[in-house]
């Protein structure tokens, strides 16, 4: 193998030199400016603590209202299952007419009503229906509290069966199981998936506005006459901000792991290694927004319009991409953040699922390489 010559070593050199010129300029930029160190370290402790506190879809300690008509053992005991379940805290009225006007106050989200000859019907063997009325205003939170409601009228009717020394005449017994996440916590996919969120505005809010604050500030126009190359001028913008990204990772994982309590079931360097890779994503994509509008306030509008706001919503952390009209499941796979949303919630519930992760990365390694190829045609050492 032949040996570089003195002037290609000469040459490398010289652009190493350069290439950590631009690196140490633009971590003394970052250190001078403070908003960028809050938008990698102090917005994702913040975005977290809102998410992870503020932010659950598990319906629990929801108010009802219970109406017992005639009162007996037997209401007493369904009653009493209702006010020891976790999901709901029970309210008695004396009539219908109060409670529907609770309901209407929001007072309460739901009525189970009672009717006089419940304890007739239960006593005698036969069907024993209860009135249950759910507020529908939250489509959500009423297909919960109505699944919620027909638990404890099953465990209660089991129970009560049990009591009697009878079997309930049931064809069918359903055992189920779930998996990756028993709990059924909101927070084990949500605070994880915030992550997504938190890397798509360190990586595109922050490098969006670098070279349009370049070009605002009349700095470009200096860098255009050194000696640097554009290549070398695009990594040294890339290698601060791509530091600082994965220091807030490093920063969220935590909170995640040892505030939040979320398992994380597969493994670390899967983690770190396909976050880096979402992450240099993001950064291609914020750095594009920056060479194309060459102001901060438009630069900053635009990352947040087409990276942020898709993956809060188009992304699969909130809303379920499979429930999505099909147009709008094809658009979101032009967003980064709906892979690395899959990837992280196979990692934290399922593990290291290789036929999962491996097409989601590379998707992002595509992505990635669009991104910085785009930068680099469109930016050059020239003024116009």
């Amino acid at each position: 193998m032949r040996k570089p010559s003195p002037e290609t070593r000469r040459v490398r050199h010289y652009s190493a030199m350069r290439l950590g010129a631009m690196v140490r300029k633009e971590f003394l930029q970052i250190i001078r400016d403070p908003s960028s160190i809050a938008i990698a370290f102090i917005l994702p402790v913040i975005l977290l603590f809102i998410f992870g506190y503020g932010v659950s879809l598990d319906a629990t300690h929801v108010p009802i209202a219970i109406i017992v008509e005639q009162p007996s053992a037997e209401t007493a005991s369904l009653t009493g299952a209702f006010a020891s379940s976790d999901y709901f805290d029970v309210t008695l009225f004396s009539s219908i007419q109060d409670a529907e006007n609770a309901v209407r106050k929001r007072l309460v989200h739901g009525i189970v009503w009672l009717r006089g000859n419940f304890a007739q019907e239960v006593l005698s063997g036969n069907t024993a229906a209860i009135g249950v009325f759910v507020n529908g205003v939250d489509a959500n939170t009423a297909r919960i509290v109505e699944g919620y409601a027909q638990g404890v009228w099953a465990t209660w009717l089991s129970e009560f069966a049990a009591s009697r020394g009878r079997t309930l005449d049931i064809p069918i017994e359903m055992e189920y199981r779930i998996w990756f996440n028993p709990a059924v916590r909101s927070r084990n996919y949500l605070v994880p998936g915030m992550m997504a969120i938190i890397m798509t505005l360190i990586g595109a809010l922050l490098t969006a506005l670098v070279i349009a604050r370049e070009w605002e500030r009349g700095t470009m126009e200096a860098l255009m006459v050194t000696p640097i190359r554009v290549g070398e001028i695009l990594l040294g913008k890339i290698i601060p901000y791509f530091a600082m990204g994965m220091g807030g990772l490093i920063l969220s994982l935590a909170m995640t792991l040892w505030l939040f309590e979320v398992p994380m079931i597969g493994s670390l360097p899967a983690f770190i290694g396909l976050s880096a890779l979402f992450l240099l994503a993001a950064l291609g994509m914020g750095l594009l927004i920056s060479t194309l509008a060459k102001n901060q306030f438009v630069a900053g509008q635009a990352a947040i319009i087409t990276t942020f706001l898709p993956a809060l919503i188009l992304s699969g952390i909130i809303f379920d991409i499979g429930s999505m009209p099909a147009p709008i499941r094809a658009f979101t796979h032009l967003f980064a953040a709906r892979y690395y949303v899959a990837i992280l919630q196979t990692i934290f519930a399922a593990g290291n699922i290789w036929p999962v992760l491996i097409p989601n990365a590379l998707a992002l390694l595509g992505m990635a390489i669009f991104f910085f190829m785009t930068v680099r045609r469109k930016t050059s050492k020239r003024l116009d």
